[in-house]
């Protein structure tokens, strides 16, 4: 393990895999820093749905009401 060779090759591997860990992690860092400046902006995409799907939408929410009564009455479902 004296080899000079050797210690140059293991701390090039070395210096090599922190730079790429480093960077991934920078990246994955300013993706998140973007995703929460949209949030903050309020520029978020948004498709329009169908009546059927907000017909959906409101009698899950509905349901939902429905158990949280329930609960709140102590009655098992």
């Amino acid at each position: 393990m004296n080899d000079p060779m050797t210690i140059i090759t293991v701390t090039s591997a070395s210096l090599a895999a922190l730079s790429i860990a480093t960077f991934a992690g920078l990246k994955g860092w300013q993706g998140w820093l973007e995703v929460k400046r949209l949030e903050l902006s309020g520029n978020v995409r948004r498709e329009g749905r169908s009546p059927a799907g907000d017909m959906i939408e409101v009698a899950d929410l509905k349901e939902r009401v429905r158990k949280l009564e329930s609960i709140a009455a102590c009655i098992d479902l």
